[in-house]
Order: structure tokens, then sequence, then C-alpha cells
């Protein structure tokens, strides 16, 4: 039997992402072993914002950072990726996703 393909995503439009990223560090407290990806999409002008985040020490202190397993995509791309392969839906991989999203981690200067 085929394991479901799972994704966790956080939508973040109206809301704070700090508010959307503690939803997901629940998520991850609740399930500590937890391997599936974890996405927050949001607006292009909130980029920053979210890397930012992410990467504060209360999330970055996980015993899985959260930045290592949470990706961005912005409203923007996923509109457009979207648009671009509407016709070949049925034969896309959830991979597909990380094809066009965003690692959160920050690399060391």
């Amino acid at each position: 039997m085929a394991t479901p393909f799972k994704r966790r995503f956080e939508i973040e439009s109206t809301t704070s992402i700090f508010s959307g990223l503690l939803r997901m560090s629940d998520l991850i407290a609740m399930v500590p072993n937890i391997n599936i990806p974890l996405y927050i999409v949001a607006p292009s002008e909130r980029r920053k914002k979210v890397f930012a985040e992410v990467n504060r020490p209360t999330f970055a202190k996980l015993p899985t950072p959260m930045a290592e397993i949470c990706r961005y995509i912005s409203f923007e791309e996923m509109h457009k990726q979207v648009d671009t392969a509407k016709h070949l839906f049925q034969f896309l991989k959830p991979e597909f996703l990380d094809s066009f999203s965003e690692s959160c981690e920050i690399p060391d200067a």
C-alpha cells in the first residue's frame, strides 16, 4: 500500500508570520520525529520577515531547527508555477514544490 504524500503548509496573508510559525512549532513539539516537508507561503514583500522569524532563537533551538525543515514559497511564485503546470497537475510529484521553494536557512557569513 502506498504511503499518502504529506506536506504541511502555513499560509500567511493576514495573520502575523510569528503566529503561523508558532503553529508549526507546536506541530514539531507534538510530533518530534516529524519527517514531512513544511512550507510557509506568504507574499514576496514578507519574505525578509519570514526568514528573520524562522531563524529566531525560539525556533532555531528546537531539536531540529525550524529553518532546516521549513521552506518558503511566495504567493507570486506559487501562482506562476501553478499557472505554468496546470495542465500537468495529475502527473506532478510532491517534490515539484521543492523545485521552486526556498530553504529558510540563512547561510553563515
